[in-house]
């Protein structure tokens, strides 16, 4: 393990490293652009609720946070779908007991800084803006965002945690060799708070991913314990049903009219927050290598940042920080160390990027669908039926540890046999049939 370690980035990947390392002896240093989150508050209009899930809690209750994290969490057992007309369908996750976990960012953020900073030899320096990075000597140069004093900060090894723009991946991009790409979905996404009912209730069942898909764009929602909820809207940029077609009250009030009635009186304030929060936008980012000369490594977001529709990006993130942990702790040599690391991550969250735009499709698109819920009961059907040979791909990504690749591989042949064997029954029935 080495001794100095420098981690850009104290998000929730950076922060769950710093707990990871600094429990295993290293002094670690973390550097955060922002100001301290618990004191300065998060960033408004951007904190996209987290679906915290089997992965997660596996990594977290390593460093015994699991059941921390899981009292401020809100059960969400399954999408309840909104349609245009008002009425409500109830699309479970998985068998009874199978659930997902919304999770307020925020709070999860400070959980993990909170144990960072009681880790033995974890310092945490808030307002640091990473400049740029020296992979040779594993340094950055970092700027006081209060001062705009600078320096050089040095150590053994040097970890980028700093998300899909990441500073300490920037000079990595110039390198020889390295294969870098981002794809920007042409939907954003704004944030939109749902309030608490006056007696601090909520508006609508907390134990549901709402989800009120339009074809091309939707919008959803999930509970935070204070009875409020997260709410999403999900639009193209451009077009007729985009953000740019909205331009005034009036514009918003008919859209909203038109494609969320049932939503408008649970956001009485909608104009002021629609118009005061920032618009988002969604990017996948592919990266290699993940690491220099056994000094530099990625981690999370700036490795594979990928759009959030599966409720898994900061799942994926602290299975790296599990994963990379492992790595130095069990191989001495650390440029075979990182190359390992990456070797058993990469395959998996290249999946993850690929599933994750495919769940967006169908959430926006065929969740409303007939012949959608049909396949969702036939797959229930098989899994109950043969639960050791059928497993439902969201089952094997949320509720178990399968890694990625294998279960989206899994999945895709397990369908194989199952149209092979219906194919194969047609065949028989139909011989019968002529036979008889």
């Amino acid at each position: 393990m080495p001794e100095r370690i420098t981690i850009v980035g104290a998000g929730l990947g950076g922060s769950l490293m710093a707990v990871l390392l600094g429990r295993e002896g290293a002094r670690v240093e973390v550097l955060e652009r922002r100001l301290d989150p618990r004191q300065a508050g998060a960033e408004a209009g951007r904190s996209i609720n987290l679906a915290l899930s089997e992965r997660g809690l596996h990594a977290l209750g390593q460093v015994g946070l699991a059941d921390r994290v899981l009292e401020q969490a809100v059960q969400l057992r399954g999408r309840m779908v909104h349609g245009v007309e008002g009425r409500l369908r109830f699309q479970a996750y998985g068998r009874q007991g199978q659930c997902i976990n919304s999770v307020s960012r925020a709070d999860l953020n400070t959980t993990l800084l909170d144990a960072a900073e009681q880790a033995s030899g974890v310092r945490i320096r808030f307002g640091q803006r990473c400049l740029d990075a020296d992979l040779e000597n594993a340094t950055v140069s970092v700027e006081d965002v209060r001062t705009g004093a600078r320096e050089q900060v040095a150590a053994d090894l040097l970890i980028g945690a700093d998300g899909a723009f990441s500073a300490v991946r920037r000079p990595m991009q110039r390198g020889d060799r390295c294969d870098y790409s981002q794809q920007y979905l042409a939907h954003g996404y704004k944030e939109l708070t749902i309030p608490a009912l006056a007696g601090g209730g909520h508006q609508l069942d907390p134990n549901a991913l709402h989800i009120w898909p339009r074809g091309g764009f939707m919008m959803m929602a999930m509970a935070n314990r204070d009875g409020s909820f997260t709410g999403t809207l999900y639009l193209p940029f451009d077009g007729a049903n985009g953000f740019d077609a909205i331009r005034t009250e009036d514009d918003l009030r008919r859209f909203f009219r038109a494609q969320f009635a049932d939503a408008m009186p649970l956001l009485p304030n909608l104009g002021e927050q629609y118009f005061a929060n920032p618009t988002g936008s969604l990017v996948t980012v592919r990266t290699a290598p993940w690491h220099v000369a056994g000094r530099v490594v990625l981690l999370g977001d700036a490795a594979h940042a990928v759009v959030p529709f599966y409720g898994q990006g900061a799942n994926a993130s602290f299975e790296d920080c599990l994963v990379l942990a492992e790595c130095l702790r069990g191989e001495p040599d650390r440029t075979r160390a990182l190359a390992d690391y990456q070797a058993r991550r990469q395959p998996n969250t290249d999946a993850l990027a690929d599933l994750a735009v495919e769940n967006f499709l169908e959430m926006r698109d065929k969740v409303a669908s007939p012949v959608f819920r049909l396949k969702k009961r036939f797959e229930k059907l098989l899994h109950a039926l043969f639960p050791r040979w059928f497993v439902p791909l969201y089952t094997m990504v949320s509720f178990t540890r399968i890694p990625y690749a294998v279960a989206r591989a899994r999945a895709a042949r397990q369908w194989r046999w199952v149209w092979r064997v219906l194919g194969a029954a047609v065949g028989i029935v139909a011989l019968l049939l002529i036979l008889s």
